[in-house]
């Protein structure tokens, strides 16, 4: 018969018809060979004092010559050479006009055998219908058996004792139909053992799927993977020019060699997984993503897992991912399992494979036969983020944001592609809740701090920023330095990016600023006015977090913070830093040396540290030289003087406080040389005085409160301090 097959279910279907026949010879032989008539109707649930004799008087090498030698002329042997001759010549056909037959592929992929492929046609015929698990219940003499036994099918397909031993090992662990969970060999009897010639066999679910054209991912991969069909190129990705070089040449070697294993490398949002899709894109291949840690947390074993991702990915014709490989890197003795039996896999597959994760790793021979490489991405660079700003924003941001707002928000907030994705669609979904659908810089500000990582909240206490440029008072070139420290981080990439000052600069690329003053003199309120004008949080180091007693957990915790505030995109504030930033002594024992190398660390974090640290202390002369080196700025905060105390004094105060109209703000100003953060005490006590006695601020409240400041501090005070309102406090 000429022509080829209309598709591959009409195939897979003659191939059945022949087993069909097969199995009809079978019977034949059967029926030839039994003693006992065919209508008794106890036939299968009992053995015959005729047929033991039977049994006990022959021999297994003679009977099985004898199997089938008076049928080699009958119909159903002409019928199977007729079909065996037709069938080959059609799918010969098919597959030369580049038909898909899901059976030879199956043999092609796997490495089947003939026998192999007819032994799963056996197993699968009673998927397609039931009235075979009776013809295998009346082949095994046993109603309860309906589904083919490996003796079933050596019989059935095979003529010889000699040939029928050495088919056993297809039913073998380490064979294609068992190792790849084609087959499940099952005990009738699970708590007795059975010869392998009397198991049971039952083919795979997934593999019925898919001969018969589905292709549904195996139900026990479902939750942990994912079948992608790449949408874009790399010529669609925002990349450095190194990277994209990196990427190009490996597209190359790809379609040299697809036998090979790229490790990506870099932080969660980096861009590994849309690599590696542009990657597949280029060679025409599908993508099985597999999540490691979600198939670690499942109950399968793992020989069987990595079996069945391998042969998912073999059926899909796939490349594949393995998201989150870390987890394969560990001491843990489950783990290095997994890696080993994954290792020995990957062996047996021959398309590309990618492993992404955020630590390295180093193979060393252990992938023979593979070519390895390992790319990293990292966080990307400022003009990437602008790119990719541009991209995801696409003009749905208002007027009032300009290119150079965009421009800062790149390079204030040190994005992932992933993040910068997810903050420009949250900013958008603010603007839509809003009402007006444009995105604002306010939006923007907000959408990237939800994205900013939220972990340090756990290591620091978040302050809210609520002061602005109008409510410090500092001498003027003071106020002049913190707004050069705003407009540092503001053209940070104007310098760096554009001016390509990043090549000068290997380290140090952050900020540090020190603060030093006496207590309540405006460094704190500097810190949130800063963190307020460049939209970023601010994060308040506790100490007692910090300092350990222990030998190296200072250390530890403080690389916990900085790792953490990397992410964060937020300032750091060391309050009283003088208690972790110390100067280095000389060495009289081991506390001194571990303490010295505590300090010496830091300075190493802080060079190694990209974002905003400040420091503030109430005794610079206390900080270590080396810090003060590594300051980009260093601010004195003074007492402030009578003028400045006044303009303190006018403003402390809220709009909607009442204040007696007589109250001498001009002789609290001149005659208390207190910092903000005293007057700002004594306005709070003298508020709570006059709330209970009247509800006016009068003089006399402030008076009092003043008094109650100076005890709290333990300074002296006598009657030249309070002059003409000495009578109010001399009680």
């Amino acid at each position: 018969m000429n022509g080829i097959y209309q598709n591959s279910l009409e195939h897979l279907m003659a191939e059945l018809e022949r087993i069909d026949v097969r199995l009809r010879l079978q019977i034949k032989r059967v029926r030839l060979q039994a003693e006992q008539p065919t209508d008794d109707q106890f036939r299968g649930l009992y053995i015959s004092e005729e047929e033991i004799d039977t049994l006990v008087a022959g021999s297994p090498v003679a009977q099985a010559d004898a199997s089938g030698s008076d049928l080699s002329n009958s119909p159903e042997a002409i019928d199977l050479l007729r079909l065996e001759e037709e069938i080959a010549e059609k799918k010969a056909a098919s597959l030369a006009s580049g038909m898909n037959l899901p059976l030879c592929e199956l043999a092609t992929n796997f490495g089947l055998s003939d026998f192999e492929v007819d032994t799963l046609l056996i197993c699968l015929l009673p998927e397609i219908d039931t009235r075979y698990e009776r013809l295998y219940a009346y082949l095994h003499d046993d109603v309860t058996r309906k589904n083919p036994s490996v003796n079933l099918v050596l019989h059935c397909r095979l003529d010889g004792l000699e040939k029928r031993m050495s088919a056993r090992e297809a039913f073998l662990p380490t064979a294609p139909l068992v190792a790849h969970h084609f087959l499940r060999l099952e005990e009738d009897t699970p708590s007795r053992a059975q010869s392998l010639l009397t198991k049971s066999l039952k083919i795979d679910d997934r593999i019925v799927n898919h001969l018969l054209g589905s292709g549904e991912i195996d139900s026990r991969l479902a939750g942990h993977t994912q079948i992608i069909i790449p949408s874009i190129g790399l010529d669609s990705l925002v990349l450095t020019e190194q990277l994209s070089r990196q990427l190009v040449e490996y597209t190359s070697r790809l379609n040299h060699s697809t036998n090979t294993v790229l490790h990506m490398k870099g932080p969660l949002g980096a861009g590994k997984k849309m690599a590696a899709e542009a990657l597949c894109h280029s060679c025409g291949l599908p993508l099985l993503m597999v999540d490691v840690p979600g198939l670690l947390a499942d109950s399968l074993a793992p020989e069987t897992g990595i079996a069945l991702v391998i042969r998912e990915a073999k059926l899909q014709k796939a490349a594949i991912c393995w998201s989150g490989f870390d987890h394969l890197i560990s001491e843990d003795a489950t783990k290095r399992i997994w890696l080993q039996r994954l290792i020995r896999a990957l062996g047996d597959f021959s398309l590309p494979i990618f492993a992404t994760g955020e630590a390295d790793w180093h193979p060393g021979n252990a992938l023979e036969g593979k070519v390895f490489t390992r790319i990293e991405l990292d966080n990307p660079p400022y003009d990437v983020r602008r790119r990719l700003w541009g991209i995801y924003l696409n003009g749905h941001h208002d007027q009032d944001v300009s290119e150079t707002d965009v421009e800062e928000v790149a390079d204030k907030f040190r994005f992932t592609p992933a993040q910068i994705r997810d903050a420009a669609a949250t900013a958008r979904n603010m603007s839509i809740v809003r009402g007006d659908g444009h995105v604002s810089m306010s939006d923007l500000h907000a959408a990237c701090r939800i994205m900013s990582n939220q972990r340090l909240n756990l290591l620091a206490r978040k302050i809210q920023p609520r002061y602005e440029w109008d409510d410090i008072i500092l001498p003027k070139d003071q106020k002049a330095q913190l707004r050069e420290i705003a407009n540092y981080v503001k053209y940070r990439h104007v310098v760096f990016a554009d001016w390509n000052f990043e090549q000068k600069v290997s380290l140090g690329k952050g900020l540090n600023v020190l603060f030093a003053g006496p207590s309540g003199t405006g460094k704190t309120m500097a810190s949130e006015i800063i963190a307020n004008e460049l939209g970023l949080d601010l994060y308040k180091i506790d100490l007692s977090t910090v300092i350990s007693k222990y030998i190296g957990e200072t250390e530890k915790n403080l690389d916990k913070i900085f790792t953490e505030a990397q992410n964060s995109n937020s300032i750091l504030f060391f309050d009283e830093a003088d208690a972790v930033f110390g100067k280095r002594s000389e060495v009289r024992d081991s506390h001194d040396r571990y303490a010295n190398i505590e300090v010496a660390y830091l300075l190493q974090k802080m060079e190694e540290y990209d974002g905003i640290v400040i420091l503030a202390t109430n005794l610079r002369k206390n900080l270590d030289e080396a810090f003060s080196r590594r300051m980009h700025f260093s601010l004195e905060f003074p007492l402030p003087e009578e003028p400045d105390r006044l303009l303190i004094w006018q403003g402390v105060f809220p709009a909607e406080a009442p204040l007696e109209r007589d109250i001498d703000l001009n002789f609290m100003a001149r005659q208390f040389k207190m910092t903000g953060g005293n007057i700002r005490n004594i306005a709070l006590s003298a508020a709570f005085l006059a709330a209970s006695d009247g509800h006016v601020i009068k003089m006399e409240h402030m008076i009092r409160a003043t008094k109650r400041e100076y005890q709290k501090v333990g300074r002296l005070w006598n009657e030249a301090d309070f002059g003409p309102y000495f009578e109010l406090v001399k009680g």
